[in-house]
């Protein structure tokens, strides 16, 4: 295994030598490795590059892995996937995405997820894109389409802390009766990085909910967007927050929407930027830190 393969691997997915349970393993658009368990299959699509996970109806404990890997230059990929979670499942995604360029040429993935949660179930969603690498431009473009049956619950957990140049981040969501959705993202850009970020989210049935929070950081001259629609259609409950550090020439624009198509249901959004606290950067830098320092662990504190 290469070392660039190695490194990401670490990155997006905690690897240490060794998956356990059910994993497919994208390196530069092939398969690398694939496995599945008794009560996780994993199979290749036959219209798409891609993958379709059927996770077995009551399934506990166990943990999927599906990191996509580039390791060079010049490299375009894109990967349909596809996660049906059968009712009163309870499991683990781990769906990293590192991209490495060593040239000029630009390398860029697309992957596209699409989960289907049955009755009962729950997903614990874990993403983390990362790039790494000299030379030409990294592009990461993650779509994510989200629809859960009654009483499914989805934990979305989403970062992107480091040198990925551009990124397009969609994730669109419908919920049915007592459903659940909560996602946290982080973010971080610098130099002239930038990321947009857009959550579309229908809460379509009784007692369903959405908790949405994103906390951002933009240095250098990066730019961040943020966009967010929760949409509610019955008696619900829907919460949208953006919360947003700006460092040098940063910019970050957020626009959260909510609208209301039933009497019952119950929206929120809130939205703050702002820079980083002289009182904070002058307190650790009396324990002894320099600002650089204390800036860094001021942004390690906001994205954790």
């Amino acid at each position: 295994m290469k070392a660039v393969t190695e490194n990401l691997l670490k990155i997006v997915s905690d690897w240490s030598g060794v998956f356990q349970g059910a994993y497919n393993v994208r390196e530069d658009g092939q398969c690398a490795g694939r496995q599945s368990t008794e009560h996780v299959k994993i199979d290749a699509k036959t219209d798409h590059p891609g993958l379709i996970i059927r996770v077995l109806p009551g399934t506990k404990g166990e943990v999927v892995n599906i990191p996509a890997l580039i390791t060079h230059s010049d490299v375009d990929d894109l990967v349909y996937n596809d996660f049906l979670v059968g009712e009163n499942a309870d499991v683990t995604i781990v769906a990293g995405c590192g991209v490495h360029t060593d040239a000029h040429a630009e390398s860029r993935h697309n992957g596209i997820h699409r989960f289907f949660l049955s009755r009962g179930a729950k997903v614990r969603y874990l993403e983390k894109h990362i790039g790494t690498g000299e030379g030409g431009k990294r592009s990461i473009d993650p779509v994510t389409e989200i629809e859960l049956d009654e009483d499914a619950m989805m934990e979305m957990d989403t970062s992107q802390l480091g040198g990925v140049d551009c990124s397009k981040r969609l994730t669109k969501a419908k919920l049915a009766a007592g459903a659940k959705l909560v996602v946290r993202e982080r973010l971080l850009t610098d130099g002239e990085e930038k990321a947009d970020t857009d959550f579309m989210v229908e809460l379509n049935g009784a007692g369903s909910g959405a908790d949405i929070i994103s906390r951002s950081v933009a240095k250098g001259r990066s730019y961040q967007t943020y966009r967010s629609r929760i949409v509610g259609n019955a008696p619900c409950a829907g919460h949208s927050e953006c919360d947003a550090i700006i460092a040098d020439e940063g910019r970050v624009d957020a626009a959260p929407e909510l609208t209301a198509n039933h009497g019952d249901a119950e929206l929120i959004h809130e939205a703050a930027i702002g820079k980083i606290a002289g009182e904070q950067i002058l307190k650790l830098r009396t324990l002894g830190l320099t600002e650089e320092e204390a800036e860094k662990k001021i942004v390690e504190g906001f994205l954790s």
